[in-house]
Formats: structure tokens, sequence, C-alpha cells
């Protein structure tokens, strides 16, 4: 198989992780450590633990990347959801430290409808700031919520506003999500410079086509020329980027195999 010009990798479940990678011929990867619908602290699941995956990764030269739980919710003014977001975001870093992972990837996160957003912004703020950044945090911008703290380029500003006055800024990146921008509305066209003319950086892709429609705010990927994203802006994306990207498409290896051959097709 032919190499993309750029390192394209695929989610793939933490057990057989590697041997996924290796089946699919890429040397990145992202993966959960632990539930990612839950509050436990976050185990690595495979065989001999963290040190085994580490030393596995590196013999394959594979770049890991970790998402952290989707339970995770920084911006929550609701200190149950909060003060348990903070702590579960530290042992996941301190997980993914273990591993050698290039970064974790975090959701924007949200407020309500009867929360001053600025609270969000500075909650935020609060939790780079007390963050044991042993791996950098990269936030993902999100494809819904009118009160979302990284859904539209003005809630971008803010947060990145916020997160910059924290110590250890330098340790938060950006990982854009093409799904979730195009639901979210966004200019794919132009989505990788108004995304940097605000960050001054984007880390990593998540390269999803979208079964819903642009600023539907639906959050549900599709595989690769199989949504309604125009394939002429994925492509520009990654392009743009010169970033990792990684496949958050649904299905198992011939699905993920797929969407890498339709990369190698149109790069």
């Amino acid at each position: 198989m032919a190499d993309l010009p750029v390192l394209v990798g695929a989610h793939v479940d933490a057990p057989t992780s590697v041997d996924e990678a290796r089946a699919l011929g890429i040397h990145a990867i992202q993966l959960f450590i632990g539930d990612p619908q839950g509050w436990k602290k976050p185990v690595v699941d495979f065989e001999g633990g963290a040190p085994a995956l580490r030393e596995a990764l590196e013999e394959a030269d594979i770049t890991a990347y970790v998402h952290s739980p989707y339970v995770i919710n920084v911006a929550s003014t609701n200190n149950r959801i909060r003060i348990p977001s903070r702590k579960l975001l530290n042992q996941t870093l301190q997980a993914a430290a273990e591993i050698g992972a290039a970064g974790v990837i975090v959701h924007g996160g949200h407020v309500t409808a009867e929360d001053d957003p600025d609270q969000g912004y500075e909650n935020w703020y609060k939790a780079v700031q007390e963050a044991e950044l042993v791996v950098p945090i990269l936030v993902e911008n999100t494809a819904g919520g009118n009160h979302a703290m990284a859904r539209y380029p003005e809630s971008v500003e803010k947060l990145w506003a916020a997160i910059s006055a924290a110590d250890g800024a330098d340790r938060v990146g950006f990982c854009l999500d093409t799904c979730h921008a195009f639901a979210a509305g966004l200019d794919l066209a132009t989505a990788v410079e108004d995304v940097r003319a605000i960050t001054g950086r984007i880390d990593l892709i998540h390269l999803n086509d979208s079964r819903g429609a642009a600023g539907s705010g639906q959050d549900r990927h599709a595989n690769l020329g199989e949504g309604q994203i125009d394939p002429d802006d994925l492509i520009r994306i990654l392009h743009s980027a010169k970033v990792p990207a990684i496949l958050e498409t649904p299905g198992g290896i011939e699905e993920r195999r797929a969407d890498l051959d339709w990369l190698r097709e149109r790069l």
C-alpha cells in the first residue's frame, strides 16, 4: 500500500490496539483508557498493562493518542460534575503518560442555558491551571449545543483566551473534528485557517464524514465519502493542517481499510 503524505491513523480497541494498527498498516492510533462512559480511575486494558503497551507501541513505531471519557465536562458549573471531571482528567493524563501518549483529547464541554457562559470559560482556566500536564491536552471542537465552549468560532476565541491565561497553556492544543465542524455550521473550506487564527495551532485532526447536515448540530460520524461533507473539503483540511489525523469512522478493520484506501486514491 502506498504511503499517505500525512500521518493517518484510527481509533482502535485498547486490548488489540497494536494488532489492529499492524493489520491496517498505520502508525498512529487513538484509544480509550478505561470506560469512556464512566467515572472510574482509568486502567490500561492491555496484556501486561501500561508498561507492555508502551513497549509494544515503541517497537511498532506507533504514535498513540488517548481520548478522555465522554463524561468529562470541566466547564460545568455543577460541582458534582466539574470536580469529578477535573479529577478524572488528571487521572487520564497520568495513565496516558504511562503509555507514552502524544496527547489526551478532551471535549470542550458546555454550560446550561441558565449559566453565565463566562463561568464555563473560567472553569476551563482553573482546570488547566490545576492540571498536571504530563501529557498535552488537546481540546476538541463540538458539533452541537448552543451553550458549548468549543462549537462556534466566537466561543472558541473566548475559551482560548481563558486557557492562554493559565500556567501550562503551551501544553494545551487543539483537535479539529471535521464532522463536528461541519455539523456546527463552520465553513470547512477555511476551517483550518479560521481555527489557527484563533488558537495559533492545530495539533490533531479527527477525520470523519458526517451523516447529519451542515449546521444540524448532529454528532453522527460517517465513513469517508459516505456522508454529506464535500470530499474535496476533507482532503483540503488534511493538506492545510499538515498534522496527524485519526479516523473515528464507523465499523471495524474492513471499514477502516476502505477509508484509508479512499484517502490514498485522493491524496
